[in-house]
C-alpha cells in the first residue's frame, strides 16, 4: 500500500509554485518619475501529456517575421544588427529602383528626341522634294510653252510659204493664160512646148 501511495504521489502533478508579487518602488520624493513595472515571467508547470493519443502540431513561422528578443545584450545586439541589415537592404533596394527609373526615363527621353529628330528631318526632306517637284513642274510648263510657241511660229512660217507658193502659182497661171491669149490672137505657136510632145 505504501508503494501505491508513492506511485500516486509521483503521478500526481506537483502543485504550482506560489506566484511572486510584483515589486513596487516606494513613493518618489520630488518631481514624479515615470513608473516602470518589472514583470517576472513564470513558466507554467510541466505536465506530461497522454502520449497514446498525442498529435504533434508543428507551426511554421513566417520567414520575414521579426525574431523575438528574449533578453540579454547578445540577443539585443543580434536583433539590432538584423534591423540595421534590413534597413540597409531596404535602402539599397530603394536606390536600385530609383536608378532603374532614372535610366528608364533617360532612355525614354532619348528615344523621344530621336523620334522628334527623325520626324523633323523627314519633314525637311519632303519639303525639299515638294520644292523640286514645283520647280520641275514650272520648268515643264515653261518648256511646254516654248515648244507651243515654236510650233505656232513654224505653223505661221508654213502658212506664209504656202501663201507665197499659192501666189506664185496664181501668177504663173495668169501669165500662162495671158500668153495663150496672145498666141491665139497673133496665131503664133509658142517656141517652148510644155509637156511631153
Amino acid at each position: 500500500m505504501a508503494e501505491t501511495q508513492k506511485k500516486m504521489e509521483e503521478e500526481a502533478p506537483a502543485p504550482p509554485p506560489p506566484a511572486l508579487a510584483p515589486v513596487v518602488a516606494p513613493p518618489p520624493v520630488g518631481p514624479p518619475k515615470p513608473v516602470v513595472e518589472e514583470k517576472i515571467v513564470v513558466p507554467p508547470p510541466e505536465t506530461k501529456p497522454d502520449e497514446s493519443n498525442a498529435l504533434a502540431i508543428v507551426e511554421k513561422a513566417p520567414e520575414s517575421a521579426p525574431k523575438k528578443i528574449s533578453g540579454g545584450s547578445n540577443d539585443r545586439d543580434i536583433a539590432l544588427a538584423e534591423v540595421e541589415k534590413e534597413k540597409r537592404l531596404s535602402f539599397i533596394k530603394a536606390w536600385e529602383e530609383s536608378e532603374k527609373t532614372k535610366a528608364e526615363n533617360k532612355a525614354q527621353k532619348k528615344l523621344s528626341d530621336v523620334v522628334t529628330w527623325e520626324n523633323s528631318k523627314k519633314a525637311a526632306l519632303e519639303s525639299q522634294l515638294r520644292k523640286i517637284e514645283e520647280q520641275l513642274e514650272k520648268k515643264k510648263a515653261e518648256y511646254a510653252e516654248k515648244i507651243k510657241n515654236k510650233v505656232a511660229l513654224i505653223h505661221k512660217e508654213a502658212e506664209e510659204k504656202k501663201a507665197v507658193v499659192e501666189a506664185k502659182r496664181g501668177e504663173e497661171v495668169l501669165k500662162a493664160e495671158e500668153m495663150a491669149a496672145k498666141y491665139r490672137a497673133t496665131g503664133q505657136t509658142p517656141k517652148k512646148l510644155l509637156g511631153c510632145f
